[in-house]
């Protein structure tokens, strides 16, 4: 699952049609409403590998005439997260696209502390070590969440130069 594409130049367009497709694939599957706000708002996430807050979606939507009150982001992006179509970066307080819709993984995030990039990692050797140092203690992890802060190869280079 490790997709580091967000870190090198790329056509954009595949990502926005491959994750939307399955997305609305999802949501036919499952019964569930894929509404032209929420559609927007995942399109919106989806046009760049950034974090973007819910007050910069908000102003999209009202932009688009989809909506001026804070609610309208809130629900939208509550809705995505819940299905998994859409990860909130605490530490950012802010959103960003699932690259990987439909698939179970608790990625680690990577952003870049310089143009808030957020790449997907797998965690599946941390959550390993974790899971193991967890039943050490007799606790069950059900939900992990990993956000690491550094530099894209862009940023490191034009810091370096």
């Amino acid at each position: 699952m490790p997709d580091h594409s967000a870190f090198e130049r790329h056509d954009h367009t595949g990502c926005v049609r491959g994750v939307l497709g399955r997305v609305e694939d999802i949501c036919k599957r499952e019964g569930l409403r894929l509404t032209p706000v929420r559609r927007r708002v995942l399109e919106i996430l989806l046009e760049a590998h950034a974090a973007t807050g819910a007050y910069d979606v908000l102003a999209r939507l009202s932009d688009e005439g989809l909506g001026t009150q804070p609610p309208v982001a809130y629900r939208a992006l509550d809705f995505l997260v819940d299905h998994g179509f859409a990860h909130r970066i605490r530490r950012l307080n802010a959103f960003t696209a699932c690259m990987h819709p439909g698939e179970r993984h608790d990625p680690a995030f990577l952003i870049c502390r310089g143009c808030d990039t957020v790449a997907e990692a797998d965690t599946a050797a941390v959550r390993g070590a974790l899971d193991q140092a967890a039943g050490d203690a007799g606790f069950t992890v059900e939900r992990a969440v990993i956000e690491a802060v550094g530099l894209c190869p862009a940023c490191r280079g034009a810091e370096e130069a």
